[in-house]
């Protein structure tokens, strides 16, 4: 029986590292869609990257889902189910968060003006760290368990940096010559974009709240 368990166990680790990796495989094309065509949605890559990075994310679901069906058929303690359930639940929104902004920039035609670009990298580029500290930090969940205090602590400073940088963008736009449509749409990507750095953060947390559980 106890075999049975520890068999169960390890294949849900196997799957969680599965869709980790996954997940920094649709980051990277979606970080190549908007790079590539932030100043332009009808530049020639965009629908191409734009269909990999919803391949991907839709790999993702399917991993979530036999994750799901493993759990659910008695691999873990009731409470550990729900902990881990909630936990890829909130990291699967940040997928979906990617592909909303390429279809809000490929629907809504959003050219980023040129002015605010290199502040736009900048909140782009961090977000995205964000990520990638969080994807350490599900790592350390199912391995060694070290680092996540620390990594909590980065992510947050991150977060607060993405804010700072997001306001000041919103600033700039509004004190603009832009007229008031282009003001809304580019608002709407900076928030967008931030956004990420949001849900980063409340993953990180909720990693935190695992770990403070077992060890309690």
């Amino acid at each position: 029986m106890f075999g049975f368990l520890f068999k169960k166990q390890h294949q849900i680790e196997t799957l969680i590292f599965n869709y980790i990796e996954n997940f920094r495989k649709t980051q990277k094309l979606f970080s190549e869609a908007f790079t590539a065509c932030r100043s332009n949605p009808f530049c020639s890559d965009f629908d191409f990257l734009t269909k990999q990075t919803h391949k991907y994310e839709s790999h993702g679901d399917d991993i979530r889902d036999e994750i799901n069906d493993l759990m659910y058929g008695k691999a873990l303690l009731p409470e550990s189910r729900e902990d881990i359930m909630r936990l890829i639940e909130s990291v699967d929104k940040i997928l979906g968060h990617f592909e909303t902004i390429l279809h809000i920039i490929k629907e809504q035609q959003i050219s980023i003006p040129d002015f605010i670009i290199p502040k736009i990298d900048e909140l782009f580029t961090s977000s995205l760290e964000s990520c990638d500290l969080m994807l350490e930090q599900v790592e350390a969940l199912f391995s060694t368990q070290q680092g996540i205090r620390e990594l909590v602590a980065r992510i947050d400073l991150l977060e607060s940096r993405c804010d700072h940088i997001e306001r000041n963008l919103i600033r700039a736009v509004f004190a603009s010559d832009l007229d008031l449509a282009q003001k809304i749409q580019a608002k709407e990507i900076i928030l967008q974009i931030g956004d990420i750095s949001d849900q980063v953060d409340r993953v990180s947390k909720r990693v935190n709240i695992i770990r403070m559980k077992r060890i309690v």
